[in-house]
């Protein structure tokens, strides 16, 4: 796609992109850049070289709220200090918020809702002389609680943002979980699985693209193809996976601890490609707790499905996130999450203040916690996990193990992860001797922590980039 001036092609569209949120949004943006790249469009770094910006925003939180408005407003500004002339806004915020937004960052050129992203090269395009709002954007966030109409998306033919040896595939979209706490559904819509064949075969196209690690994310991965009729979906869909040629490792993200069957954790445990991680997010153990958030799971459940996996799955990692400060939450039920985080040990966890969104059950609750209590108590969970994190990385001294080795360099030393440390959110290992190809797998000892990461060295055995 070119500036066209007096009937003759000038030069393609620079197009600048900011990509915010998760790594679900993150396939969002790389499929948009592909449809850009395919048009003919050129990818810019440099803001002040683009003539359209691109701002694929997060609208789950108030504090991701506040990165987008600051994202889009600085686009804007560019449209006075360098060549820009149009600003696009996409993503879970424009889906939120809707044309509130042109109000509140003036300068807004166009908004596209996330059903409509692939419509991002007619968008770029302008239309009329007033902002462009697309279609299946609704302006009015109460109202998008309605059950969604659009299939599941197809993700193929993307300009990953990712490094190359790895990759995040997205096996669904939306969910049907009714946690009182969240946004997801309101603003994604109710839950839409890929047909295995579709996910097969973008796992195929990421492999030939050279990701040797692929990480199956979605809103909620464990309901993954309940809602085509198939209720092993996600068990059979691993199943395959482990068939694949070219990859080595396939990682489960996001998987909601409701419904995580038997035939699940023996998948995991009896594939050889399917690393031995879980991402499990509980949020919370007391009882009333769970209620009110409407989990549907009970400690003494969960209890019983953080022992069945362990206990089937020798070796398993298992990161869970909490959340801390609902509506409510009492010291004592504050205390039994503390005692739950100090017994079950898990070998990663992140926590989360709770954020009262005014447009969920949980953000009109009564009796809300004073927002320094629950910074506080997020703080105490996380001394609590930081000394359980440092004594696990210093048992692993002496452990031989395979690590796949990542771009970044430090100190001398350059970045790997093992199969229990998932990109982006874990800790890292660090190899200190020798210099390796990103997306190399090789066999390490470790020989010290360092906080949360691992120092380790080669022990001179270089592994097949795929088993």
């Amino acid at each position: 796609m070119s500036e066209v001036n007096d009937n003759k092609i000038a030069r393609p569209l620079r197009i600048g992109f900011i990509s915010l949120g998760c790594a679900k949004n993150l396939v969002d943006s790389e499929k948009m850049l592909g449809l850009l790249a395919e048009a003919g469009c050129e990818i810019t770094t440099d803001p002040d070289d683009a003539d359209v910006l691109i701002v694929n925003t997060c609208g789950f939180l108030a504090a991701a709220r506040a990165e987008a408005h600051e994202a889009v407003t600085e686009a804007v500004s560019h449209k006075t200090t360098g060549r820009c002339r149009r600003v696009v806004v996409a993503g879970c915020l424009v889906q939120r918020d809707g044309e509130k937004l042109l109000f509140d960052v003036p300068g807004i050129d166009a908004l596209v809702g996330i059903n409509d992203r692939d419509r991002i090269v007619d968008v770029i395009r302008g239309s009329g002389p007033g902002p462009l709002v697309t279609a299946n954007l609704k302006s009015e966030f109460s109202n998008l609680r309605s059950e969604s109409v659009h299939p599941a998306m197809d993700d193929t033919a993307r300009l990953r943002l990712t490094p190359k040896h790895y990759a995040y595939l997205k096996i669904s979209d939306g969910c049907d979980q009714k946690c009182t706490f969240c946004t997801i559904p309101m603003i994604r819509g109710s839950m839409r699985s890929k047909p295995i064949e579709q996910v097969l075969n973008e796992a195929r196209e990421l492999i030939a693209d050279g990701a040797v690690e692929i990480n199956l994310i979605g809103q909620d991965t464990t309901q993954y193809g309940r809602d085509l009729g198939f209720t092993s979906g996600l068990s059979d869909l691993l199943q395959q996976m482990d068939r694949l040629d070219g990859v080595r490792w396939v990682r489960l993200m996001y998987a909601y601890p409701t419904g995580f069957s038997d035939e699940l954790i023996e998948a995991i445990a009896q594939c050889h490609r399917i690393v031995k991680y879980v991402d499990l997010p509980l949020q919370h153990v007391s009882d009333r707790i769970l209620k009110a958030m409407h989990r549907g799971i009970t400690k003494s459940q969960t209890l019983a499905l953080m022992e069945n996996i362990r206990r089937r799955v020798p070796g398993v990692s298992i990161r869970t996130t909490l959340m801390v400060g609902f509506p409510g939450e009492t010291d004592e039920e504050f205390e039994e999450l503390v005692e739950f985080v100090r017994d079950v040990r898990l070998e990663a966890l992140g926590v989360f203040s709770f954020s009262p969104e005014p447009d969920t059950p949980a953000g009109r609750m009564k009796n809300q916690i004073p927002e320094p209590i629950r910074q506080q108590r997020a703080e105490t969970i996380m001394r609590e996990q930081q000394a359980i994190a440092f004594e696990q990385a210093q048992q692993q001294v002496g452990r031989v193990w395979e690590v796949m080795v990542e771009n970044d360099r430090l100190d001398g030393m350059q970045a790997a992860r093992h199969s229990g440390q998932a990109p982006e959110v874990d800790s890292r290992t660090w190899i200190r001797g020798g210099s390796f190809q990103p997306g190399e797998f090789i066999q390490v000892r470790c020989v010290g922590a360092h906080d949360y990461d691992l120092i380790v060295q080669p022990t001179g055995v270089i592994l097949p980039r795929n088993s």
